[in-house]
C-alpha cells in the first residue's frame, strides 16, 4: 500500500519530467527558447527534483505509514513474548508447587 505509494509518486515525477522535457523540446524547435535556454530550464527542473527527493527519508515515512495503521511494531512482539515467557516460567512452578494437591 505504502510502496504503492511512494511507486506511484516517483512515477508520477518522472512522468511530469519526461513531458516537461517533450514541452521545452518543442518550445525549443519552435523557436520560443534557445537551446541554451531550454537546457537551462532542463537543468534547474532537475536539480530541484533531486533537491527535494533528497528531502525525503523513506524510513520516516514507513514509520508514520505503519504507526497510523496501528500494528504491532518488532519490539511490542518482543515484549509480548518475554512477558509470555515469564508467565510461562511461573504457571510451571506454580503447577510444579501444587502438584501434590492435583493427584
Amino acid at each position: 500500500m505504502l510502496l504503492d505509494l511512494v511507486k506511484n509518486t516517483i512515477m508520477a515525477a518522472l512522468g511530469a519530467q519526461e513531458m516537461l522535457r517533450e514541452f521545452v523540446e518543442g518550445l525549443v524547435e519552435k523557436g520560443q527558447l534557445s537551446e541554451t535556454q531550454g537546457k537551462s530550464m532542463l537543468d534547474d527542473w532537475t536539480e530541484k527534483i533531486s533537491g527535494a527527493a533528497s528531502g525525503i527519508n523513506i524510513s520516516e515515512i514507513m514509520d508514520m505509514a505503519l504507526g497510523k495503521m496501528n500494528l504491532a511494531s518488532k519490539d511490542d512482539i518482543e515484549k509480548l513474548n518475554n512477558k509470555i515467557a515469564a508467565l510461562s516460567q511461573r504457571l510451571a512452578a506454580y503447577e510444579g508447587g501444587c502438584s501434590d494437591v492435583k493427584k
